[in-house]
């Protein structure tokens, strides 16, 4: 929430950059018969009053464009002996939301970019502005997607200006609400939808029903699926994912009922050919509930405390937690997989998060997340009584599966400590029930609550801790074992040298090989590359290792003409 008294306090730098604005802007208007006034607009406003530093700086001009006014200030400036960076002009790009060309440069160490004011006005099948026009500051406030976001810092009275009339008090109330009514905000901009529940979840606001009940509106959904690129989709959901409460936002994104707005937007062709269908949307989250939980101290629960190695790729790794978040927001998605037009298979997730979502593998997304679904799989239920690890070696077992790829791999971002922790979120889902009914019949000390924000509870503590307790077991045992810097070691052999040690081709064969050198490793943490060597002859010698010669190749020779 906002602090009870709203005021800016300027930096020393953002003094001297206000004074400079000003100076100039009199300047013009004595000497050269230019009139414009300078106010700093959106972000950086609604930041310093919430007591929050930002180092960009929007300023919006009156009557003159920006990339006019930075060369009349860079000139100015250096008749004061002030350097200006190298203005930058970035042209009109409505795709990504630049609508008017706008001047940028470097003051002082602030980046700062200078727009007009200006009006818009939409055609009803696209987001982008069919007309943009000089405004007045309140027709630029009116066009934004918030009132919060609406605010102006006047440089020359030093004052901040609510147009909107609403701004100032919705900052400190802590309320979302759009400027004009909100079925034509997010009709003329459906990303908009997005862009509030990014801001809800970022500073823990809410609402205004009118708000809720026009982004349920069917049109609007529509018009989210069909008039918004999927691309600034994907970019606020990640913004949201790595920002401060994911779970908030995936919490409204349920209640608004824009699941599938937001992720299913997947063509027919692709739906027919899932493996099986999506498990229930409330999964999505049920699973970033448990995460949430999870991350945080247990210690009132009545849960076991997680082990701290569970969460040290969180902690270390900055591109992690949103990495878990989205893939547990996407759990409905588990286990699906669809075919491509080659009848290739592949994971459903895959899809969504490269069509859908238009993410790449920055942060590893479309990389990690599939590695992270893989890995839930492989490693659920690790429980050390079960006979799995005692058909051979524990060492040797518990060292294979955590050095899998999919749960364990640097190029994917995946390492098995997140994999561990991504796996017991979707073990701990069949413990989640809707509050009601795990309310019942059970006295509140036996449920623990998730999150203020879902109405859900894991009903039976006694299955939820077990459940924890048993990975714990597992993390322990990696320790007592030495195996926690093993997952990362290298073969002692790698596939050339042991192609060359059984004098033999590449083929097939050499992974199953590179498999039985790394357990020889587990097997023997002090052995030597030269004893492994020998260990790899032996094997050979005695047929234990068998060597498949590759197939001929049944392509033609290519004859030159």
């Amino acid at each position: 929430m906002a602090p009870h008294e709203l005021k800016i306090e300027l930096t020393d730098t953002e003094e001297k950059i206000c004074g400079l604005l000003d100076k100039c802007r009199d300047y013009l208007q004595a000497e050269k018969g230019i009139s414009t006034t300078c106010r700093i607009a959106g972000g950086w406003v609604r930041d310093k009053l919430l007591g929050s530093q930002s180092n960009d700086l929007d300023i919006a001009l009156s009557d003159i464009m920006g990339l006019a006014f930075a060369e009349h200030l860079a000139e100015f400036s250096q008749s004061q002996g002030i350097e200006v960076g190298t203005i930058g002009k970035i042209a009109q790009n409505p795709d990504q939301s630049k609508h008017l060309e706008t001047a940028t440069f470097k003051m002082f160490g602030l980046e700062i970019d200078l727009v007009n004011l200006r009006s818009e006005e939409y055609a009803s099948n696209s987001r982008i502005p069919s007309g943009v026009t000089f405004g007045t500051p309140l027709q630029d406030a009116l066009r934004r997607d918030m009132t919060i976001n609406a605010l102006f810092y006047n440089v020359h009275t030093r004052t901040v200006e609510d147009f909107t009339e609403k701004g100032l008090d919705d900052l400190r109330d802590g309320i979302i609400r759009t400027p004009l009514p909100p079925r034509e905000t997010f009709l003329d901009d459906p990303l908009r939808i997005i862009r509030c529940i990014r801001f809800a979840s970022r500073f823990g606001f809410q609402f205004v029903p009118e708000l809720e009940k026009a982004v349920e509106d069917p049109e609007i959904q529509e018009a989210l699926v069909s008039k918004v690129a999927r691309e600034r989709a994907g970019m606020e959901l990640s913004k949201m994912m790595k920002g401060r409460d994911p779970n908030h936002a995936v919490s409204l994104i349920h209640e608004l009922s824009l699941f599938d707005s937001i992720f299913s937007v997947i063509p027919d062709d692709i739906t027919t050919t899932f493996s099986q269908p999506t498990s229930a949307k409330i999964n999505s989250l049920k699973a970033t509930s448990i995460l949430k939980l999870l991350l945080s101290s247990n210690a009132s629960t009545g849960l076991p405390q997680l082990h701290p190695i569970l969460t040290s790729a969180v902690r270390e790794d900055p591109t992690c937690k949103g990495r878990l978040y989205l893939a547990a927001t996407l759990t409905p998605y588990l286990g699906v997989t669809y075919k491509d037009k080659k009848q290739r298979v592949y994971p459903a997730v895959s899809y969504v998060i490269r069509e859908s979502l238009k993410l790449g593998t920055q942060n590893h997304y479309l990389d990690g997340i599939p590695a992270l679904f893989s890995a839930s799989d492989i490693l659920k239920d690790p429980n050390l009584n079960h006979e799995k690890f005692k058909e051979s070696s524990e060492r040797v077992t518990i060292g294979l599966m955590l050095r899998e790829k999919a749960v364990h791999n640097v190029h994917t971002g995946s390492h098995w400590t997140s994999s561990l922790l991504f796996s017991l979120v979707q073990e701990l889902i069949p413990c989640c029930k809707n509050i009601d009914e795990g309310l019942e019949g059970k006295s509140s000390s036996s449920v623990v609550v998730l999150s203020k924000f879902a109405d859900f509870v894991l009903h039976t503590v006694s299955a939820a801790s077990e459940k924890i307790t048993t990975y714990n077991n597992l993390v322990r045992r990696v320790e007592e074992l030495g195996l926690t810097t093993v997952v990362d070691a290298k073969t002692l052999l790698d596939g050339r040298e042991v192609i060359s040690l059984l004098d033999a081709k590449a083929g097939p064969w050499t992974g199953t090989v590179l498999a039985r050198v790394i357990e020889w490793q587990l097997e023997h943490p002090e052995g030597s590359k030269d004893e492994c060597s020998r260990w790899l002859r032996e094997q050979h010698s005695s047929g234990s290792i068998v060597i498949e010669e590759p197939e001929p190749s049944s392509k033609r020779p290519r004859i030159q003409r």
